[in-house]
């Protein structure tokens, strides 16, 4: 199992630096003018959703603005709120994707047949580095040595 995460996040790796990327624009985009709109709405008493959608459509068109006025004294507070909810529901649909992206099983994206399953050299107890009937890239199967040599060839040849 762990060997499976640690497959899936470094293969994942350049994709967590785009959710990342993706986490602060949406942050400077999406939060800043939302956490300004909730605060102007809920000011006087109560949600005023006319007040919520015009401090909204104007505060979203220009995203450095609302960025700045919600790091103001008054704004701070409404703005740590959304953008740590934005956060965790952004985090949780993220594992989620890690998820269902992870392999399905150890053996997925490895070569079936290859011999990138033995270890410390173990294929050369058969096979030979040198020469040989050719098997694979760098791989070859002697021909003088004791015993079965046959050779099962799955697949077919590309020939360009």
């Amino acid at each position: 199992m762990i060997d499976k995460i640690k497959r899936g996040l470094k293969r994942y790796k350049n994709k967590f630096i785009v959710a990342f990327i993706l986490w602060v624009v949406l942050s400077i985009v999406f939060v800043s003018p939302l956490s300004v709109s909730i605060f102007e709405a809920t000011k006087n008493n109560g949600f005023d959703f006319a007040i919520f959608v015009e401090t909204l459509g104007t505060l979203i068109t220009n995203p450095f603005k609302s960025l700045g006025i919600s790091f103001e004294a008054q704004y701070i507070g409404s703005f740590w709120s959304v953008l740590w909810k934005f956060t965790l529901v952004y985090f949780i649909v993220m594992c989620i994707g890690i998820a269902k992206a992870m392999p399905k099983h150890e053996y997925d994206n490895i070569e079936h047949g290859s011999s990138d399953w033995c270890e410390n050299g173990e294929e050369y107890k058969v096979l030979s580095k040198n020469k040989g009937i050719l098997l694979a890239q760098k791989v070859f199967l002697p021909v003088n040595k004791r015993g079965n040599v046959n050779v099962l060839v799955v697949g077919r040849f590309w020939i360009w």
